[in-house]
């Protein structure tokens, strides 16, 4: 998966490798063992939803439901390229099959995801919604709001998940917002919370069963990761959120992934 999304990223000239690279553990997690969706009814009205709130990891959402045959594989060779619809961030519902939310503007995917698991309330329907976050987008107001209302419902069929990668756009995402202590602000708002390695997919898999089993309050996956992880050269480089590789460097990465194909 790492391999493909460099080779991707690389190609288009289009960024965010260290952001792709950080939750690439947390969706296939995610996709394989946790959501019951099917790439031949992807409309399914009982389905568990995924929104990708961190939108610039659209990469990363790509190959994975390609991967569980939502649509070839080969489809993704016209990532960036004019009249594609597969760009650096998601489209809106209808164009690809899979994805659930037009998402980039940061802090809008959880109040989305949060509305959908309501809508499955009322309907009766029996399905969870899933969020994934960056840590730099707790810094949206918008955030809270909905962590807010989730709590006060009781909307326990949300599972918000942050990819704590430490790092955001410009820079430690500590030092421009004061996150710490993340897990007790999240406790505080009343959310069931789990601390875990983003990167280990026992603690991931465990984590999903511990969330489905709450029963009183939405719960959160503080995913701690490694922005760039997989590509020594790489990891916890926050130049990597606007950076594409050169020639010199995807060879590089790529032979250092080798290992892993």
């Amino acid at each position: 998966m790492r391999r493909r999304i460099i080779k991707t990223s690389a190609n288009a000239r289009i960024p965010h490798l260290g952001s792709c690279l950080s939750c690439v553990e947390l969706l296939t997690a995610l996709y394989w063992k946790e959501l019951q969706i099917s790439s031949d009814a992807p409309n399914d009205p009982e389905r568990d939803r995924f929104v990708l709130s961190k939108g610039h990891g659209a990469p990363v959402l790509f190959q994975i439901l390609a991967e569980r045959g939502f649509f070839p594989v080969k489809k993704l060779d016209e990532f960036g390229q004019p009249g594609s619809v597969f760009h650096e961030h998601p489209p809106k519902p209808g164009y690809i099959p899979g994805v659930e939310a037009a998402t980039g503007s940061l802090g809008h995917g959880l109040p989305m995801a949060l509305g959908m698991a309501i809508a499955q309330r009322i309907q009766g329907v029996d399905a969870r919604c899933y969020a994934l976050l960056s840590d730099g987008e707790c810094n949206e107001g918008s955030i809270w709001e909905a962590a807010m209302f989730a709590a006060g419902q009781q909307i326990e069929n949300l599972t918000a998940i942050i990819d704590y990668n430490k790092w955001q756009a410009t820079g430690r995402s500590q030092e421009i917002m004061s996150l710490d202590p993340l897990s007790a602000k999240w406790e505080d708002f009343g959310w069931h919370v789990q601390e875990i390695d983003g990167h280990d997919f026992v603690e991931i898999t465990n984590a999903f069963c511990l969330a489905k089993a709450e029963k009183t309050k939405p719960s959160v996956i503080v995913a701690h990761t490694i922005k760039g992880k997989g590509v020594s050269f790489m990891e916890d480089d926050n130049n990597w959120h606007y950076r594409t590789p050169n020639q010199n460097e995807l060879a590089s990465a790529l032979e250092e992934l080798n290992v892993y194909s």
